[in-house]
């Protein structure tokens, strides 16, 4: 398992027409998607390709998500564990659920 950081901030772009926030790193793209529900923001997938896994991508794309729903003032309901997970670990979030 590859446990190396990125060396370069990690550049997560919001793709609207998807409805996910993503980012490509060496050709691989990793995503958190979401469904919108008018006051809450569903998120439903986390996905990390197995070529940038363990290196805390996950979790900062996450991260991302969360901030933008704090922003927009909307709740969360985090269908996908991941999520869950990362909310249980950072107490920060627990006002969005």
């Amino acid at each position: 398992m590859n446990t190396q950081t990125f060396e370069e901030p990690i550049n997560i772009t919001h793709n609207e027409s998807a409805n996910r926030f993503e980012t490509t790193i060496d050709s691989h793209t990793g995503y958190i998607s979401y469904q919108d529900r008018g006051n809450e923001l569903v998120y439903d997938h986390t996905v990390v390709p197995q070529q940038l896994g363990g290196r805390g991508l996950g979790s900062a794309l996450v991260k991302h998500a969360l901030d933008f729903a704090r922003q927009q003032e909307k709740k969360v309901v985090p269908q996908c564990s991941f999520v869950s997970s990362y909310i249980s670990k950072n107490p920060e979030y627990k006002d969005l659920l």
